[in-house]
Order: structure tokens, then sequence, then C-alpha cells
């Protein structure tokens, strides 16, 4: 079986999920082509490939052949918000100054009926043609492949003013044929300005320590393990450990946060995080699509992937969307023998408004958010969160800010508490839980020395288990460990709160570690504000016993279910969707990804540099802050609310200009003029997304 190989190849020209739909279609009847995914707002393809059936040049002519080029490699640029904003008011200036000519100099003081007198069909017809000709061509290119596109409509009612003689209502046809193309092009651009301007916001250069001098290097160039320096007002080009210096850096391109933080020997640093004050030598973990900020550019990018149903409602309804307007062509015209209306009725339709209503918006506010530390992996999500009626939280490192310390060192047996924290902190020596990094702090701060220890073993939702210098070490709670219920120190200990780690020596109970964790400060408020926001129940989920968990809720008003194992987190989620809730899970990304991935949302918490929490959760926030969940649900409403916006002024403006088409009460040169509008209309109310703020759902 041959080896496979993934393309990602860029494509210019696409406007709508119709073009997206025509690149697939010509890179998939290429022999070779496993699979190919087109991503309108990253304007690519990803493209899985047999290499000795097919090559680059064999996708490039596809791809041509459907009416789309494949451009000369490019760093993306964006324009400024302002710039942004002053180009939109220009072209909606522009447009309706041409609609208000047609109708002022055209229809009413008849010049369009004079100037068709004036000029001889013959050469009206070759003026139409040549302006006309590279649309025109695609529409042929796409019929001869069995193909409808919405210039198909349009081409067809030119070809009909051309037929009865009015090469001039022709003519302003095309005109504004090539004005909607520049629109949709415009109007897909400003859906893409947010992925944009995070993609310009990578570093593309790296100053490298090789040979004992300092060399600068394109970012793809620098090597893992090299050494970076990063000076004063720089970006860091890497994903790195920092080895010498210090320094002040701004982090918000990863996280969303304007405070920089500090950042010395030891700390881990991102890609794209600016060096406000000082200067680092950071040693090189990872580079390019492999870093934090190349992982959620990624993700942002292929967000696409996963629609929402309202977008695949809109995306089917305009696939059956063209058929009904010729129909309605075909009876006008049978009905009113009058050929112009009927044209009138193919050439003010916008099927294109149909397709763009949903991901203009969804990409404009995904694209927003990850500028603000939220990475939201498809507009599916955005859906599902503002329908959302259910929260669940899992406690250590979500609720809790997930560093607790180990407060009571408890022995059972005739060894010292630094014997059994020896013990234990080496048994969890590679344990990844924050009750594991509890123990080891303890240890490193009583300068305890640390064995390797062997037979590892992970027991998901009870604890760990491995052997340390001869001894077997058990470590989690009683599930694992078995301990009477009636130590009276046991029960105090869980009384006060605090989570008890029992910890067993070939296989006798030898101690209690006692560990105590910080509830988050801004808890309280968040839930306040999901209340608020009519989130009818949030509920604790945690592995931790009755009182530990008692003792959080009780402080936080919430019901709560305790001594979860993981698939226990999933069947709670399972009941909850089985009563026809729509569930989000709230966690750490860690040990609760299973819950996470079953949930309609999974929202993990703090996962810069985090691998699996990146992957589980459907929205990652990059940053350790509760106030965003309450933000991110706003965000999903007003998505929404923006999309029923779209799609309600799409429809009504579709009824009203084919009902005035069919009873000939709009000209065919102001329908022309007309099929612009939507588009300008749809890209108007979504940019409001790209500001996304703290408003109000």
């Amino acid at each position: 079986m041959a080896k496979t190989q993934l393309l990602e190849v860029p494509i210019q020209g696409m406007d709508c999920a119709e073009c997206a739909l025509h690149v697939q279609q010509a890179i998939a009847d290429l022999p070779g082509v496993e699979s190919v995914h087109v991503l309108l707002s990253s304007e690519k393809a990803i493209v899985r490939v047999d290499p000795t059936r097919v090559d680059w040049s064999a996708i490039r002519k596809a791809v041509e052949s459907a009416g789309y080029s494949i451009p000369d490699s490019a760093l993306p640029s964006a324009a400024p918000a302002g710039a942004f904003t002053r180009r939109v008011r220009m072209l909606l200036a522009l447009v309706f100054s041409g609609v208000l000519i047609i109708v002022v100099a055209g229809e009413w003081l008849g010049l369009f009926e004079k100037l068709n007198e004036l000029v001889p069909l013959p050469i009206g017809a070759a003026f139409v043609i040549v302006g006309g000709f590279p649309v025109f061509r695609n529409v042929v290119r796409a019929a001869l492949k069995r193909r409808i596109t919405a210039h198909a409509l349009m081409t067809t009612g030119a070809m009909a003013a051309l037929a009865v003689g009015d090469w001039v209502a022709a003519a302003i046809v095309v005109v504004f044929m090539r004005v909607g193309d520049a629109i949709e092009r415009f109007t897909a651009e400003g859906a893409r300005r947010a992925v944009k301007e995070l993609i310009a916001m990578a570093p593309q250069t790296a100053r490298v320590e090789r040979n004992g001098a300092e060399v600068e290097v394109p970012v793809t160039e620098v090597q893992v393990g090299e050494i970076v320096v990063v000076r004063p007002g720089e970006r860091i080009p890497v994903d790195g450990e920092v080895i010498a210096g210090h320094a002040t850096v701004d982090q918000s391109a990863i996280t969303g946060e304007s405070m920089p933080v500090e950042v010395a020997r030891g700390s881990h640093v991102f890609a794209a995080t600016i060096v406000k004050l000082g200067s680092l030598r950071v040693k090189t973990l990872r580079v390019g699509a492999d870093t934090t900020f190349g992982r959620v550019i990624k993700m942002v990018e292929e967000a696409e992937a996963h629609r929402a149903d309202v977008q695949r409602l809109a995306d089917r309804f305009s696939a059956y969307y063209m058929p009904v307007v010729a129909g309605i062509a075909a009876l006008t015209f049978l009905i009113s023998r009058n050929p112009l209306a009927a044209a009138a009725v193919l050439v003010v339709a916008c099927s294109c408004s149909f397709a763009l209503a949903t991901p203009v918006a969804m990409l404009a506010s995904i694209g927003a958010s990850a500028k603000r530390g939220v990475l939201i992996k498809g507009g599916k999500y955005l859906e599902a969160l503002a329908r959302a009626d259910v929260v669940l939280v899992d406690k250590t490192g979500t609720l809790t800010l997930g560093r607790p310390q180990i407060t009571d060192v408890v022995p059972l047996n005739d060894m010292s508490p630094s014997e059994i924290l020896a013990l234990a902190a080496s048994a969890e020596r590679y344990s990844e839980h924050p009750l594991a990094e509890a123990v080891r702090e303890a240890a490193r701060a009583q300068h305890l020395p640390l064995a390797d220890p062997q037979d590892f073993e992970v027991i998901p939702g009870m604890g760990i288990r491995a052997r340390v210098n001869g001894h077997l070490v058990t470590i989690g709670n009683r599930r694992l460990v078995p301990a009477p219920e009636s130590l009276p120190l046991a029960r105090q200990l869980e009384e006060q709160g605090k989570t008890l780690l029992w910890v067993a020596l070939n296989g006798e109970l030898a101690a209690i570690l006692a560990a105590a964790d910080t509830l988050r400060p801004e808890v309280p408020a968040a839930l306040a504000e999901l209340r608020a926001l009519g989130i009818q129940r949030v509920e604790l989920l945690t592995g931790d016993n009755e009182r530990v968990a008692a003792a959080l809720a009780g402080k936080l008003g919430v019901p709560y279910r305790a001594n979860l194992l993981p698939e226990d987190k999933i069947q709670v989620v399972k009941d909850y969707q089985a009563k026809g809730h729509v569930v989000v899970m709230i966690g750490d990304g860690v040990n609760d990804a299973p819950a996470l991935a079953q949930a309609d949302v999974g929202i993990a918490m703090g996962v810069a540099g985090t691998d699996i929490a990146m992957e589980a959760a459907h929205i990652a926030l990059m940053r350790e802050d509760w106030r965003l969940i309450p933000e991110v649900l706003r965000i999903a409403r007003r998505t929404m609310g923006v999309v029923r916006m779209n799609l309600a002024f799409t429809a009504i403006y579709n009824l009203v200009g084919l009902t005035l088409a069919a009873l000939g009460i709009l000209p065919l040169t102001l329908a022309a003029a007309a099929q612009s509008l939507p588009d300008l209309g749809i890209l108007a109310n979504s940019a409001r997304l790209l500001r996304q703020g703290h408003g109000s759902a």
C-alpha cells in the first residue's frame, strides 16, 4: 500500500461556501486523492493524496479548471480595525451611489433607453461579452462539469436581455456581476480578517546562537534544542524554557490577558509573546506549527470543519434555491410574456448571501475570540453553548487553583513523616496530577532525596502505584487504598475541607497525607453571572470524598456529587443529555478529558502549553480565569443572534426582490444593482463580532 501525503494547498478567489464546494469537487475528482477538505476561512485545501498518482501540478490544474487559482505563498496581512471599517463605509457609499445613478439617470430620465437606441446592438453586445467574459467563461466551465453557479442565473438574465435587444440592461447586469464579485471577496476577506491578524502575529525570524555567534535565521530553520536570544521589544519566536535572563513578557497573543508576566530561569515561554523589559536566552522546545500559538492558528483555521446545524441548513437551502428561482422566472415569463421581468427574477436572486450568512458571522466571532484567549473549535459549539442549560464543573484545577499544598503528614506505622514523604514523592515523581505535584513540592521544601520509581502505574480516578527502593508504594483515595472509616483524625481533616491521600507500603496502610487547595477568587461572581444568564443548574463533580466536596459546594451554593471516577462523570453527562438538556462540562482537560468530549460543549481552563487539554476541549480558555466562562456564553448568544439576523435579512430581502421582479415592478437594471447589497448588509452586521467585548447577551 502506497504511503499517503498530507498537503496544504492555498486557494485564491473563494468567496462563499459554494465556491469552496466547487474547489472540493474538482480536487476530489483527481485519481489518487483520498480526501479533501476546503477551508474558506483560511483560503486553503487540506488534501490527502497518493504522491505516486497525483502531484502538485495536477492539483493546480484542477483548481484552475474550477475557476480559482493557487497563489504564490505570501505572508498574510490584515488592515487595522479603523481602516477596515472605513473600507466598509466606502464600499457601501460606492454601491449606493451606483444604484442612485441608475435610478435617477437611467430609469427616471430614460437615458438607458436612449443609449440603447443610439448604439447598434452588435456593438453593445460586444461590450457585454468582453466585459463579462471572465464570468461567462467560469459559468460555461461549471456547466460542462454539470455544476450550476450563482452567476449562472445572472448570465442567463444578461443573455435574455441581449436576446430582446436591450444591450444596456445586459451591460448593467455584467457591471453589477463584477461589483458583486468584488463585494463577495471583500465580505469573505472581512470574515477572515481576525484569523489573518492572528497569523500576522507569528514571528518570521529568530536570533539563534550558532558557533559562538548570534545569527538571524528564518524561524522555520530553528531546531529543537537550539538557544534563541530575545531582546526587549521582540516577539519570542519559539516555545521554550528560559535558561538565562529575566524579563517582563506580554502573553496576550496566547492568553488574551493584557497584564504582562515576569519570567526568569526555568520559566516556560511561548511563541508570538513579546518581551517588554529585559532580555532572555531560551532553549527551544517547539517550533512553528508545533508551538502553542501555531496550534491555536491551526485550530482556528480548521474550526470551519465543525459547522453549526444552522449553517448546514443554510447550505442545503442555498443548493435548492437556484432551481426554485429558475422555476419562478419561467412562471413569470409564461404568465406575463415579459422576458425582461423573467430576467430580473434571475438577476435579483442572491444565492451567495444565504451561504455567507452563517460562516461570515461564525468566522468573525471565532477569530476575534482567539485574540482574547478563547479558542472555539467550531460553529457547532457556539450554537450548542447558546442553548446550554446545565453546567457541570470539575473541582481540582478548575474551581480551585489546582496548586494544593500538603498540610499534614500522619504516619500510621513506625516510620517518620520525612521517610513517608520521601517515599510518596518518589512514587509520585512522574505523575501529572496537581496532588502529586503538591507531594513533590513538600519533599523539595524539606530537601528530601528522591528515588527513581519502578513499574509506575496510574489508576484513573483512584491514584498511583509504583515500586520504590524495593517497597510497593500505593497512594490514592479509599477506593484504591482500603482504610477504616472510623479514624477520628481522618474525619477531622476531612471536616476541615482537606483532601486525603492514603499511603500503603507493601499492601499495609502506612500514612495519611492531607492536602488543602484554594478556591479561585473570581468563581463566586462568575457563577452568579451564569445564573443571571439563565443557566438552570450548576453542579460540582469531583473524585474527592463527601466531606471535602460538601465543604466546597457549601461555599458556592451548588449541588455536588463526590467519589466519582472518570466514567462516573461521563455517565452524569449522559444522564442529563438523555433528559434533553444541553450540557457544558468545565474542567482542566487532563483527568476529565472523557467527560469534556462527551458533553455538548467541553470547556478546558488554562490550557496554554497543554496538548491534552487543547485536544480534549471544544472550547479552550488559554488562561485560568473564570470570568471567561460567562463571557464565552455571551459571545455564543451574541453570535447566534447575528446569524439569525443575517438569515432573516437575507430571506426578507430575497423574498421582496423576487416578488417585485416577478410582478414587473423591479426593472432589470435595478435588479442587477440590488443583488449586490445583501452581502454588504451581512458583512456590516457580522463586523460587530470582530469587536467582542463585555456587553450583555
